[in-house]
């Protein structure tokens, strides 16, 4: 496993437990929906670099796209 998995490994474990806290749902409903979602397709990206970002970071993308429809990253 390559460093750039383990990192995506761990943040998807931590954004996984937060949609189950937020959203009470059952961890499997969880870990679909965030599979499902582009937040995941650009966190599984390596040009994008996602997985250096915190998983806090990485799951309000995921509640943008969420609330938004469609997947926004902001550049500063």
């Amino acid at each position: 496993m390559t460093v750039q998995e383990q990192l995506a490994e761990y943040s998807i474990q931590d954004i996984i437990e937060y949609i189950v806290l937020d959203n009470n749902i059952e961890y499997d409903l969880a870990m679909q929906k965030f599979f499902l979602s582009e937040t995941f397709e650009k966190l599984m990206d390596s040009e994008t670099e996602l997985y250096r970002e915190s998983s806090a970071y990485v799951y309000g993308l995921y509640c943008d796209e969420v609330n938004n429809g469609c997947f926004v990253q902001n550049e500063i």
